[in-house]
Formats: structure tokens, C-alpha cells, sequence
């Protein structure tokens, strides 16, 4: 999967310019995982610094070969040991029940078939296995659903942004795909009126 203007302008102008409001955001999402994780979508690797020391393992999967290449740089300087690989969270190459947690941020956004990474991610985690989650979502106010779901079926939100969609109801797909969603906040990032708000930070268990 290549989108190779959107991956270079992300990892050289977006990314640094989030990550000032994003870094907090991350440690939380992270904070207390243990064991073997599974991070898909790992983008150019900014998550891996924040892993906390009670995690074994992190492999990350990331389909965009670019930054693919900057997320094996930040892994080789990380605090824990993490193995960056390609692969697509809908078609996930591992045995069920392999992973103590998975981390999905920022990615269930850009997946071809929300549904179906899911269900694949629900495979892979062990019973009771941890889904830690950090994405935008449909706005519940019904002018600005309305043009998010317009810039999605437009196609121009999802050509300019790498394949992303912004009137995607996030939380209620979690649920709906088997996971018991235990705790789920409203984020506001950035101006209110931008229309990848609201973003929702959460944990949902297998």
C-alpha cells in the first residue's frame, strides 16, 4: 500500500506538528500494557518511545513503505524491543490468541475494511486481551457529520489524507465486533471546527 506524498509529508510536517498535543495522549493510551503487543498502523514509529518497560514485545505492522523505513529507525533506539513489519491489520499473519494486547491509533480511520481488521484483531489477542485505541470519529453534532460523510463519499478527504475517512463511528464497530469497550473519552485536538474532530481514547478487552 503506497502513498508516498501523503507518508512523506505526514512524517516530515504533520506528525512533528501533532505530536506536541499527541505525545501525553500516547503515554496514556500505552500505560499499562504488558507482555506481547501487536500495534498496527505503527506510521513512522513515534508511539515506540512511550512503550513502558512491563512490555516483552512490540510488533508493529505498517503497509506504507516509506514510512515503514522511518518506524525501523525509531524501533532501533526504543526502549523495548520492537520488531517492524509489512502487513495489513485486515489479513493479520498470526496464530490466534498470540498477542497479551493490541494498540490501534490513528489507523482504523485508513483501513480498507474496518470491520474485517477488527475481527482480525480480536483473533489474535488471547481471551481477555487488551485493545487500546486512539482515533477520530463521526461528529455527534449533525452539521459536522454531514460534511465529514460528504468528504468521504467526495473520495477527496480519503485521496488527499492516505486513505483516511473521518465519519467513521469508531467506538460502535469495536463493539459491534466483539469487544467489550471498558473505558472511551472525547478528545478535542486541534480547532473545534476542524473536521477530524472529535477523537476518542479508549480500552476495550477480547
Amino acid at each position: 500500500m503506497r502513498h508516498p506524498l501523503f507518508a512523506r509529508a505526514y512524517d516530515r510536517l504533520i506528525a512533528p506538528a501533532m505530536e506536541r498535543e499527541l505525545s501525553s495522549l500516547r503515554r496514556e493510551l500505552l500505560a499499562g500494557l504488558h507482555g506481547r503487543v501487536l500495534e498496527v498502523g505503527a506510521g513512522n514509529g513515534l508511539s515506540f518511545v512511550h512503550y513502558p518497560p512491563s512490555v516483552t514485545e512490540v510488533v508493529a505492522l505498517e503497509p506504507e513503505p516509506y514510512l515503514r523505513a522511518q518506524a525501523e529507525l525509531a524501533a532501533n533506539v526504543a526502549p523495548v524491543a520492537v520488531t517492524v513489519r509489512e502487513g495489513l491489520a485486515e489479513t493479520l499473519p498470526f496464530a490466534a490468541a498470540s498477542f497479551d494486547a493490541a494498540v490501534a491509533s490513528i489507523v482504523l480511520c485508513s483501513v480498507a475494511d474496518p470491520a474485517r481488521a477488527l475481527s482480525e484483531l480480536r483473533r489474535v489477542l488471547r481471551p481477555g486481551g487488551k485493545l487500546c485505541f486512539f482515533e477520530h470519529v463521526r461528529s455527534d453534532r449533525v452539521p459536522k457529520a454531514t460534511v465529514q460523510a460528504l468528504l468521504d463519499r467526495s473520495g477527496v478527504w480519503p485521496l488527499l489524507a492516505g486513505g483516511c475517512h473521518c465519519a467513521r463511528e469508531t467506538v460502535n464497530a469495536i463493539a459491534v465486533a466483539g469487544f467489550r469497550v471498558d473505558a472511551s473519552r472525547r478528545v478535542a485536538l486541534g480547532p473545534a471546527w476542524l473536521h477530524t474532530n472529535p477523537w476518542m481514547l479508549g480500552t476495550a478487552r477480547a
